[in-house]
């Protein structure tokens, strides 16, 4: 969806409450943001706000989630994580995530560097569209299916993650773009829910999941 006209479509700033701002991908949020500015909507541009500072920004300092754990000496590779539940990666592949034959599970890899924590829950975006016109990571193979297995991980209700540790590059707090990957953390396993936020996939867990299952 693009507001550049409209703002607000459904009679006023009264209409966009936390839950539907938060749907927004940030692109949106981004330009709700302006709209609602330019308009003196100063409660919808504090809303607005509220959502921006809850996603990964580059540059920003993360959470204790996304510190090195104690127990970094017990990391082990990323294809190992996987087979420890169950999912089996094809040998070189590059894969983010998978389906465990067993029940059907989606298992996914978490960059724990991009996880954001706030009010006791936690999020991590995990697949975006790429800019218009620029050749990216989402979309090549891996990203196609990290795309499929979100959208099946929402269809099922959720799915559980794996905290994968390292460093990364300037720009995009992701995986893919790693300058170097430490390993997986073998002892913790996320079960997180999948949220759509208009063409973005987020995993939700915690406590700030628990409060929308209800």
């Amino acid at each position: 969806m693009r507001m550049h006209n409209t703002p607000f479509k459904t009679g006023g700033a009264q209409d966009w409450t936390p839950e539907r701002i938060e749907r927004l991908d940030t692109s949106d949020l981004r330009q709700l943001r302006e709209n609602a500015e330019k308009l003196g909507a100063t409660s919808v541009v504090e809303l607005c706000d509220a959502a921006l500072n809850a996603r990964p920004r580059t540059g920003a300092t993360r959470s204790r989630a996304s510190a090195l754990p104690k127990r970094s000496r017990n990391l082990i590779s990323r294809h190992k994580a996987f087979q420890a539940r169950g999912v089996f990666l094809r040998d070189g592949d590059s894969a983010w995530s998978g389906v465990r034959t067993a029940d059907g599970v989606v298992v996914m890899s978490i960059w724990a560097p991009a996880v954001v924590s706030t009010d006791g829950g936690c999020s991590q975006l995990l697949w975006a569209p790429g800019d218009a016109g620029a050749r990216r990571w989402q979309d090549t193979a891996a990203g196609q299916e990290r795309l499929k297995h979100c959208k099946l991980a929402l269809e099922r209700g959720g799915g559980e993650g794996i905290l994968v540790y390292g460093e990364q590059f300037d720009g995009e707090a992701a995986e893919h773009n790693a300058r170097s990957i430490y390993g997986a953390d073998p002892e913790r396993v996320v079960h997180f829910k999948v949220e759509q936020r208009g063409a973005e996939y987020w995993a939700v867990w915690g406590a700030k999941a628990s409060e929308r299952a209800l």
